[in-house]
């Protein structure tokens, strides 16, 4: 068997609210952090928008994040894709309290890796239910850069 391989899906840009403060829970501190929009960039041209109403669903703690983010994309096509994203944040504890803050930090500091869950019923599309994918992230004060990878 050989190693599998990456073939870059889109960019996200997706831009973000303020966070929803939850509180602390016996696993960690609980917030949700509403999307609000965005763009879809790939190669070939691909473009489209992410649909504002998705939400991350986040569990902080010190030295890392458990992310859990729901949200629609649409090509310029028309074209709808449903993604469910779980991820994981880690770094220096102080680093992630700044990202907690909603302060730029390097994203080389910062580990961020997700797995995108994307599907569509749009036949162009559909392709996507039967395949895995992964993704780096970097988070800025008001938006979270995503770029998906399908794993061949």
């Amino acid at each position: 068997m050989s190693a599998p391989t990456l073939e870059e899906l889109f960019t996200l840009r997706i831009e973000v609210g303020d966070p929803v403060d939850l509180g602390p829970a016996p696993d960690g501190h609980r917030r949700m952090v509403p999307i609000t929009g965005g763009t879809l960039d790939g190669p070939g041209g691909l473009t489209g928008r992410v649909l504002p109403g998705g939400a991350d669903h986040q569990v902080l703690t010190p030295g890392f994040a458990l992310l859990d983010a729901q949200y629609v994309v649409e090509t310029a096509a028309g074209e709808r894709l449903s993604v469910h994203n779980r991820g994981v944040r880690s770094g220096d504890p102080a680093d992630m309290a700044a990202l907690a803050r909603g302060e730029e930090v390097d994203p080389a500091r910062v580990y961020f890796r997700c797995t995108p869950r994307l599907s569509s019923a749009a036949p162009a599309w559909a392709w996507v239910t039967g395949r895995v994918f992964v993704a780096d992230a970097h988070r800025h004060p008001r938006r979270v850069d995503v770029r998906v990878f399908t794993v061949l």
